[in-house]
């Protein structure tokens, strides 16, 4: 790499799933039979949704009752259930490490059915386990399953008072589904939980978890509901650190909703918090994302100010790069508005910043753009001296020389007719 003194110039599930689900022993409904009595005949229609797993209603040997029987399980029958289900989930775990996916979902149908005998919480905890697995391997259908299992637990069973310990693990489970706007729902009847204990520790962190499901499924009002309040918690707690990053976030995602005016006023929050910090380094990168909001909103005049106080400022702080960055913004801006002196200008400083900040490639780059507006021009003297010095940096760096040799030929050979 040449020094400055060194250059001379500047689906539907698988039958399987439902023929052997449980044990041999287990009887499964008759089938009721149809007006003309040929059912036997009657070949299966390949368009009907095969049953949800999750509801099959059959008996099952591991549970020591019939189905008349009412009564519910004794703590004695409850524990014994729950080390048979443990062992189910191993026998399907053991059954998927062997590439037996069919037999493994069997197995785990089998024991998410059982597993209600035992409670919400811990039905919700194995439907997340089984869930997560489901998303892993793309068996969409599966995840479909649990999730409208998932739903039902959260839409019709949760009276008040909840135990918090279930509806976090429920929210888990939403997430292992990734149904993230199902989690948000019971994040916030946490959150709702918390603000009535007056625990503001988990109010914050719930509010955070918030926002960042919000942004993942691209709710960006919620997702600003929660940083606002971040912001204010922050704000609230001297947290200066805190408060930055949510601001930037919040910046953002006004941005994405197109709330550009508090977009911008938000970075300007954060250019004067930055100064007040002489943390000076950082401002040019946001006065540069202020002029592309007001660039991408068709207000060129004030994304042409911010460009040219980005690179003046990141130049007064002698860091070249993030001028050469503005620069770069301010030139294409030129060009687009075929403001052809101003970015010929623009060019000579963004050749020196790029000198400075030892970019040579861009330097490289930058004479190939003023060869080609020179050239569009015909200009043919100015553009060959531009290629000429692209050239030349080509050589030292051994890179694109053939690329400007063919430039060079290329005016020349326009410049002859």
């Amino acid at each position: 790499m040449p020094n400055r003194k060194q250059l001379k110039l500047q689906v539907s599930l698988p039958p399987l799933l439902f023929s052997s689900v449980l044990c041999v022993g287990i009887t499964y409904p008759a089938i009721a039979a149809d007006n003309n009595n040929n059912n036997s005949n009657k070949k299966p229609n390949p368009n009907q949704f095969p049953p949800n797993p999750l509801e099959i209603r059959v008996r099952d040997p591991l549970i020591p009752r019939s189905g008349r029987d009412k009564r519910p399980l004794t703590q004695a029958e409850l524990a014994t259930l729950a080390t048979a289900l443990d062992r189910l989930n191993a026998e399907a775990a053991a059954k998927l490490q062997a590439n037996d996916e069919k037999g493994a979902l069997e197995t785990w149908y089998r024991e998410l059915r059982l597993r209600r005998y035992l409670g919400l919480l811990p039905e919700v905890q194995a439907l997340s386990r089984v869930g997560g697995i489901a998303w892993e391997r793309n068996l969409s259908e599966d995840v479909q399953y649990i999730t409208k299992r998932l739903q039902t637990i959260q839409q019709t069973q949760l009276k008040p008072p909840v135990e918090l310990d279930l509806l976090r693990s429920l929210a888990a489970a939403f997430e292992q589904v990734r149904a993230p706007d199902w989690s948000v729902k019971v994040y916030e009847q946490i959150l709702a939980a918390m603000r009535q204990q007056g625990n503001k520790v988990q109010e914050e962190a719930l509010l955070l978890k918030i926002g960042e499901l919000s942004l993942s499924w691209f709710d960006y009002a919620k997702a600003i509901s929660a940083y606002q309040e971040l912001v204010n918690f922050a704000q609230q707690a001297g947290d200066r650190t805190k408060q930055v990053n949510y601001l930037k976030v919040l910046a953002y995602l006004y941005g994405k909703d197109n709330q550009i005016e508090k977009s911008i006023k938000i970075k300007q929050e954060l250019i004067e918090f930055y100064r007040n910090q002489q943390d000076f380094v950082q401002i040019p990168a946001i006065q540069l994302e202020i002029g592309s909001a007001y660039e991408a909103v068709g207000r060129l005049e004030q994304a042409t100010q911010n460009y040219q106080e980005a690179y003046a400022f990141a130049w007064s702080i002698q860091q070249y790069a993030a001028a050469g960055d503005a620069l770069r913004k301010l030139v294409a801006l030129q060009r687009s508005q075929k403001q052809i002196n101003a970015a010929l200008e623009t060019y000579q400083v963004l050749v020196q910043a790029d000198y400075l900040a030892y970019n040579f490639y861009g330097m490289m780059n930058t004479y190939d753009e003023v060869g080609q507006l020179y050239l569009e021009y015909k200009n043919f003297a100015q553009a060959l001296s531009a290629f000429q010095k692209g050239l030349e940096l080509a050589q030292q760096l051994k890179h694109r020389e053939s690329y400007f040799a063919r430039q060079i030929q290329r005016v020349t050979e326009q410049a002859n007719r």
